[in-house]
């Protein structure tokens, strides 16, 4: 621990001799604006381990020489998921000079931000959100690191075919996220023999829920709900009911991925399966980051760490390939090739696609394992 050092007394050294001035000639900072969730209702512990992974990155860049000598400078605001508030922020960002807009966790605060960004002509590498209609408009200037929903949904709804669930249902709150996530599911599975029903957590209790799956006889329940209410409750309502002790609970959005889960479900939380971004086997280059991550935040690094670090790291090659300027940055996202902690980034717009891509980012099926639920299970890759 420091101490503080003493106040020097009239007759020191410092006061008789002229205090070290900042040299103009110091080169100026680049500045880069990032977004995240920091206060509910947004979740927070993505919200901090986005930041980790960014602020990581920022230090490497710099102890690396920064982006031709100036060094980047990051420039973070709270959106607490309120898509209001990301607007704000970028407004906030583009007066202060910001060359280009990372970060965002929550989808409906990220497309907020990404219209607002590209009306600024700011440029903004998203970092997590995974809605597939980010921008409403075609634009150059947005690009994601994050796969889209459509892709990793489709993949879990192949999951639970594979194991045998044709009668699915979902507990789901008002959200263009949510619904989102329901149509998604309904679309794959409906014509493959299954059926998606939908339960209100907004007008049905945990209880209520619970009795409405032990009535209708669905083999998996989906948590398309925020955390940790209603998903919490409705888990612990679930799993304590011997009627549905062969109820396969699972969480797509990735609500086991972070600590809180396992410390406020214990055993409970355990054998949920949720989308990870992940690779099956990590390289050198992950192995490493992660080991920074785990000092860093004090826990086991999440995969929106990774996102996060990754962001930082194609920035940055993007600045110094092609200059601190706007426009420069925008231009170069169909150009970019970097190898990031997660494999090799590039960017492309897939048909349909609005903005730009990365269009191989790895996918994965996780749960925590019931024998230690600290520990992850890699159930399915695609």
């Amino acid at each position: 621990m420091s101490t503080p050092s003493p106040s020097p007394s009239p007759s020191s050294s410092s006061q008789l001799q002229p205090q070290p001035q900042p040299s103009s000639q110091s080169p100026s900072p680049v500045r880069v604006g990032a977004l995240a969730p920091l206060s509910r209702p947004g979740w927070t512990e993505a919200g901090r381990h986005l930041l980790a992974g960014l602020e990581l990155a920022v230090q490497e860049t710099n102890a690396a020489g920064g982006i031709a000598g100036r060094p980047l400078e990051l420039l973070v605001r709270d959106t607490a998921a309120d898509p209001r508030r990301a607007e704000e922020a970028v407004d906030e960002l583009d007066g202060l000079g910001a060359v280009a807009l990372v970060g965002e966790y929550h989808s409906v605060a990220a497309r907020a931000a990404a219209v607002r960004a590209d009306a600024r002509g700011l440029p903004f590498l998203c970092s997590s959100a995974v809605l597939d209609a980010l921008t409403e408009e075609p634009t150059d200037r947005v690009a994601r690191l994050a796969p889209p929903q459509s892709h990793g949904w489709r993949v879990y709804a192949d999951f639970l075919l594979a194991g045998g669930h044709t009668r699915v249902a979902v507990a789901t709150e008002p959200s263009v996220y949510w619904a989102a996530g329901t149509r998604i599911l309904r679309d794959h599975l409906t014509p493959r023999g299954a059926t998606v029903t939908e339960l209100d957590a907004r007008a049905l209790s945990p209880g209520e829920i619970r009795d409405a799956l032990a009535a209708g006889g669905a083999t998996a329940l989906l948590l398309l709900t925020g955390f940790p209410d209603p998903a919490v409750p409705i888990v612990a309502a679930v799993r304590r009911d011997p009627r549905l002790a062969g109820l396969l609970v699972g969480a797509p959005a990735g609500q086991p991925e972070f600590a809180e889960w396992a410390e406020l479900l214990g055993e409970d939380g355990a054998a949920v399966p949720f989308l990870r971004y992940l690779p099956e086997r990590p390289g050198p280059r992950a192995v490493r980051v992660g080991e920074e991550l785990r000092v860093r935040l004090g826990a086991e690094p999440s995969f929106v760490a990774f996102e996060g670090h990754d962001t930082i790291t194609v920035l940055a090659a993007a600045l110094r390939a092609h200059g601190p300027d706007r426009p420069a940055v925008a231009a170069s996202w169909p150009r970019t090739a970097v190898e990031g902690t997660r494999g090799e980034i590039r960017f492309d717009r897939p048909p349909g696609a609005s903005f730009w891509q990365w269009t191989r980012p790895p996918v994965q099926i996780t749960d925590r394992d019931p024998a230690a639920p600290a520990r992850f299970r890699t159930l399915h890759t695609a």
